[in-house]
């Protein structure tokens, strides 16, 4: 197929009307934008109505940009609203941490475990969407403390089955964590009882990801039937065979590993095969990810944002995804393909009539220089302008 020829758009060439800065539209001003749009690549008119993508056009739509690339509103598919290094926090933290990935564009948000309940965010038109997993479920003094429903192997299925009503489709486990027994990584459920946990989540309709660093954990876990493994830096060409072959997905935390050399250094002289064990999987985990992505696994983009790690990195994933492929890779992995994943609406990925309005208006093309995804002009969520750079 022949090489597509992009539209060369220089948005600051080209003026074009701006809202003071702050300032929101009315959920009922109808807008207009005209540009590129990803992942397409084609030159639409988008026309916006209480909410939604529309028909157009629209005689009195305020024309936000009219020559600009435009890209579904992008996701954080690993992030913790509601909590930071000592567990849950108050309400206004949670909402200024909502706001903060808002702000960069990260306009839905899969919640990867959470003590705080944040289902008032669902109110809030200025909020990102969320899709909650509850709360991280782990063994006792076998994960960070204050954050984790703790259980003994022989309540995890019940604690699932809570934890699937506490959230919106998924249940979050701990699949491997530090034994300070042997001082290495190592699986916290016995097989059986993992596969028994699975098998009940997807009776009552949630999918189960987990939280793996290690080599068996995820072997584990993806041969007892779960759908999505966070972080996966010990995977094995044979484990991402089966997850290739199942379609479980992988979302790799690339912002998060890179904070696995301090906390070996922060183990060492404690815990040294466990330093030793988190520098090796520092150190090929590109490599490990890459093979992930060869094979055909699904590969999406998660921060790992609040306990430690600050909000509003979501650029900074896709940049290092980027460099596993290339820049439409990386989008993808944060935008159209995440949102396909997690909410099942093509509609939605494509920005096509009916969907939510739920984009970044950008006055450089990502593909070429993907760096410009960390600075929209405008951010919209909901049909409303949240920000005007």
């Amino acid at each position: 197929m022949p090489e597509q020829v992009l539209p060369h758009f220089h948005g600051h060439d080209h003026p074009h009307p701006r809202l003071p800065a702050g300032q929101r539209l009315a959920p009922a001003q109808d807008l207009h934008i005209r540009g590129v749009v990803l992942p397409a690549g084609e030159v639409r008119d988008l026309w916006i109505h209480d909410g939604q993508c529309v028909e157009g056009p629209l005689p009195h739509a305020r024309t936000l940009a009219s020559e600009c690339w435009v890209i579904p509103g992008l996701v954080d598919a690993h992030n913790h609203i509601g909590l930071d290094g000592h567990g849950a926090v108050d309400r206004e933290t949670a909402e200024e941490q909502a706001r903060v990935e808002s702000r960069v564009g990260t306009l839905l948000i899969r919640d990867a475990g959470s003590p705080s309940d944040t289902h008032w965010i669902d109110a809030r038109d200025d909020l990102p969407r969320m899709i909650r997993a509850g709360r991280h479920i782990a063994r006792p003094k076998r994960y960070i403390r204050n954050y984790a429903a703790e259980v003994d192997p022989d309540d995890l299925v019940a604690e699932v089955e809570r934890q699937a009503v506490a959230g919106d489709g998924w249940v979050k486990l701990v699949g491997d964590w530090i034994d300070r027994s042997i001082g290495d990584l190592a699986p916290l459920w016995p097989t059986d009882v993992a596969r028994a946990a699975i098998t009940r989540a997807h009776e009552l309709g949630a999918k189960v990801t987990a939280h793996c660093f290690s080599e068996e954990a995820p072997a584990q876990l993806v041969a007892a039937g779960i759908d999505c493994i966070e972080h996966g830096t010990g995977l094995t060409d044979e484990t991402i065979e089966l997850m290739a072959s199942r379609q479980v997905a992988l979302v790799p935390t690339l912002v998060n590993i890179q904070t696995f050399p301090n906390i070996a250094a922060r183990a060492e002289a404690k815990y040294p095969v466990y330093a030793a064990h988190m520098r090796s999987l520092h150190q090929r985990h590109v490599d490990t990810v890459g093979k992930a992505v060869d094979a055909g696994v699904p590969v999406y983009a998660g921060t790992d944002a609040g306990g430690t790690i600050a909000h509003g990195q979501i650029s900074t994933e896709i940049r290092l995804l980027s460099q596993l492929r290339d820049p439409l890779f990386g989008l993808g992995a944060a935008s159209w393909r995440a949102r396909s994943w997690l909410t099942g609406d093509q509609t939605a990925a494509g920005l096509g009539v009916g969907a939510a309005a739920d984009l970044l208006v950008l006055d450089a093309d990502p593909r070429r220089d993907v760096t410009a995804i960390a600075h929209p002009t405008f951010v919209v969520l909901r049909g409303r302008v949240l920000r005007d750079r």
